[in-house]
């Protein structure tokens, strides 16, 4: 029986994937294999040595500790585009209020909402509220990952001209991207050419304030910025000042800060990208099942800080073990398997960056004394043993 730890509210759907027979899910286990989580803070968390794994509802992972996990063999996973078409519909919005000032007409509105010639107030006032249709302008859309390609499509068909940039674009995104969006090579292609600048990049060091000064400088004036994938992706001192400057004439962002809420220019929202039920259904379902596919056939998809690994299920003992990527851990851990009177029917290795995972079918069952043999390799960080 598995022990799953929930830290967040994980919508039922999600948990009816796991059988009762096999888990045990609930906010109180004390040892849990695996942990279902949201967005509660696992930075401090202290790990119980019988964690595998850590299935994260949504794309967003800067909350749990990856490095400290990936070290422990503890595989973290995450939901990609699970969310996708909610946070594609919230950026469509996002255009239109960037354009044309609907908040700041909401908020005036309800300065006169007493005044019984209202009407004629109304009709006298709103010329402040005015902006351009988005029809026939050019967005930029940097990203072209799940949720990146599906706005493309979106603004296609919205009658915008679409210029795409991706370094990493993937065969699957290129398929079902529009052909009547424009690839291009360099993000500064986007900025000179677009009206409308959507991001959908993942935060890490390379893109930390990539929008700032000097990118912000290379865009047409009275650009409108929206940013629903990470407040540090912004540089918040460079946006301000573009803003007051004129250079900017919006920026839309999910992520407020204490520097952007309430600035003026900023459209704030309360980081609702994947607040729909739909969203957080889907984000539970695929946690679920890729917690699911882990512990019980090693199997591992969609993890941020260890190799894609798949090897068809079978009826053989299967081994699954973690070590640093380096010359002779396979090699002495096979002696193993041999030195202990076991055949190997199947294995996969993998490797990303530092870390591998090699998964091992063979054809008796594996006494611990042999199991330990194999932890003591040099490089092997951890192992277990299905079946």
């Amino acid at each position: 029986m598995y022990q799953v730890k929930a830290l967040n509210k994980i919508a039922p759907i999600g948990l009816a994937v796991l059988d009762p027979a096999k888990y045990t899910v609930s906010e109180e286990a004390q040892n849990p294999e695996a942990i279902l989580v949201r967005s509660a803070e696992m930075h401090d968390y202290v790990f119980n040595k019988e964690l595998l794994c850590i299935a994260r509802a949504g794309a967003g992972v800067n909350n749990i500790p990856l490095e400290r996990c990936a070290e422990a063999g503890i595989v973290v996973f995450n939901t990609p585009g699970a969310n996708a078409r909610a946070v594609m519909e919230l950026v469509l919005c996002g255009l239109i209020m960037s354009s044309r000032d609907i908040p700041g007409g909401m908020k005036w509105l309800e300065t006169i909402a007493d005044d019984p010639d209202i009407a004629a107030k109304v009709e006298k006032g709103k010329s402040q509220f005015t902006g351009p249709e988005i029809y026939g302008k050019t967005l930029g859309v940097i990203g072209l990952g799940a949720i990146g390609y599906q706005i493309a499509n979106a603004a296609v068909a919205l009658g915008m001209n679409v210029l795409g940039y991706d370094p990493y674009l993937s065969i699957e995104s290129a398929w079902r991207l529009s052909s009547d969006a424009k690839y291009v090579g360099s993000l500064e292609a986007i900025y000179k050419q677009c009206d409308y600048i959507t991001i959908h990049v993942p935060m890490i060091s390379a893109t930390r304030e990539m929008i700032n000064e000097k990118a912000i400088a290379q865009m047409k004036d009275g650009v409108r910025i929206i940013n629903l994938a990470r407040a540090e992706l912004v540089s918040d001192d460079d946006i301000l000042a573009a803003l007051k400057s004129g250079k900017v004439a919006r920026y839309v962002t999910d992520f407020p800060t204490p520097k952007t809420a309430g600035a003026e220019g900023v459209i704030a929202l309360p980081h609702l990208g994947a607040s729909t039920p739909e969203s957080e259904d889907n984000c539970a379902v695929m946690a679920a099942e890729e917690l699911k596919a882990y512990l019980e056939h090693g199997n591992i998809s969609n993890s941020v800080n260890m190799p894609a690994t798949f090897m068809e299920p079978s009826d053989h003992v299967r081994i699954c073990f973690f070590h640093q990527n380096i010359p002779g851990v396979i090699t002495a851990v096979l002696k193993e398997i041999a030195d202990g009177g076991l055949n190997v029917e199947n294995m996969v290795n993998k490797s990303r960056e530092q870390f591998s995972y090699c998964l091992v079918d063979v054809s008796a069952p594996v006494g611990e004394a042999l199991v330990e043999k194999m932890r003591q390799v040099s490089g092997v960080i951890r192992v277990r043993v299905l079946g």
